[in-house]
C-alpha cells in the first residue's frame, strides 16, 4: 500500500494524508479532495480507455516519462492516481495499479458521473441503494434499478460506441460496489462478468450486449463458474443479462436460484 517512484522500493504514504489524518485524528479523503482530475476523465474519454486496464496496466519507463498526451496513462501516473505496484526486470515492465482505497475510491466516484446522467451529489446514494438490494437478495429489485441507471445516460455518449461506453460505466459502478460488498471477476474456469458475495447471497452474473439473456445464463453454466461454491449454504444466484443498442440499457434477464 502506497506510492513507489521506481522499482522494487517501499511503499511511501501520502504525507499529506497522514497529517491531515493526525490533525483531524479521523480518515478521510484528503489528498484527493484537494483536486478535481477533470482534465484526466476528458483524455480518458477522447482516447476511449478501457477503464478495467488501469488497476493492472503494465508499461515501461519510456512510457511512464513521456508527455504524451494522447495516451492517459502517463498523465493519470504523473499525477498520482496510479503509481508502481510491480515490476518486471527481464522486459522491463512496469505494473501500475491505485495506491490506496482513498484515490481507488474517490477516482471511481468522480468518473461516475462523467459516464452517467449522475451529479456527483448523487453517487452515494444511487451506491447506497444497490448495495441494500444485494445485501437483502432482492435481485429483480437490483436489476430494474439498473435497467433506469443505464436508461439515464445521455444518448451522445452512447451512440459513439455502446459497447464501450457500458463496460465503462458498469466498471465504475462496480468498482464502488466492491468497496461495501465481496466482488470479484476471474475464476480458475474463465471470466466472471461480475461476482458479488455477502454474509447471505451469492451473485454470479453475466452480460451480453445485443445477445440474449439466456445466452448469458448459459455461458455461466456451461464454464461451471458455481461449482467453486457447490458446498457454500448461502443463497446462489445466477443472473444472465442482455443490454440492447436500440434501448441503451437492460432488455431482459433471466436468472436461476439454488
Amino acid at each position: 500500500n502506497g506510492y513507489h517512484f521506481r522499482q522494487n522500493t517501499v511503499g511511501v504514504y501520502n504525507p499529506f494524508s497522514v497529517l491531515m489524518t493526525f490533525y483531524k485524528m479521523d480518515f478521510g479523503s484528503y489528498w484527493f479532495a484537494t483536486g478535481t482530475p477533470s482534465y484526466l476523465v476528458k483524455l480518458l474519454k477522447l482516447s476511449n480507455y478501457n477503464l478495467e486496464r488501469m488497476a493492472n496496466e503494465e508499461t515501461d519507463a519510456d512510457v511512464l516519462d513521456s508527455i504524451d498526451t494522447t495516451s492517459p496513462i502517463p498523465v493519470i501516473y504523473q499525477s498520482g492516481y496510479l503509481t508502481i505496484k510491480g515490476y518486471n526486470e527481464r522486459f522491463g515492465l512496469y505494473r501500475l495499479g491505485f495506491p490506496n482505497r482513498e484515490v481507488e475510491e474517490g477516482f471511481a466516484k468522480y468518473l461516475l458521473p462523467f459516464y452517467s446522467n449522475l451529479k456527483a451529489e448523487e453517487v452515494r446514494s444511487w451506491v447506497t441503494r444497490f448495495v441494500i438490494d444485494i445485501e437483502n437478495g432482492d435481485v429483480d429489485v437490483f436489476l430494474y434499478r439498473l435497467q433506469t441507471f443505464f436508461a439515464g445516460i445521455p444518448y451522445d455518449d452512447l451512440k459513439r460506441d455502446m459497447e464501450w461506453h457500458y463496460q465503462n460505466t458498469a466498471y465504475i459502478l462496480f468498482l464502488l460496489l466492491g468497496f461495501y460488498v465481496q466482488k470479484e471477476y476471474r475464476t480458475s474456469q474463465g471470466r466472471i462478468d461480475l461476482l458479488l458475495q455477502t454474509d447471505k447471497y451469492i451473485y454470479i452474473m453475466e452480460f451480453k450486449v445485443d445477445g440474449t439473456a439466456e445466452e448469458a445464463l448459459t455461458q455461466i453454466n456451461a464454464t461451471n463458474y458455481a461449482a467453486q461454491f457447490a458446498t457454500d449454504p448461502r443463497t446462489l444466484f445466477k443472473v444472465g443479462v442482455n443490454f440492447s443498442n436500440e434501448t441503451k440499457t437492460i432488455e431482459r434477464w433471466v436468472l436461476e436460484v439454488r
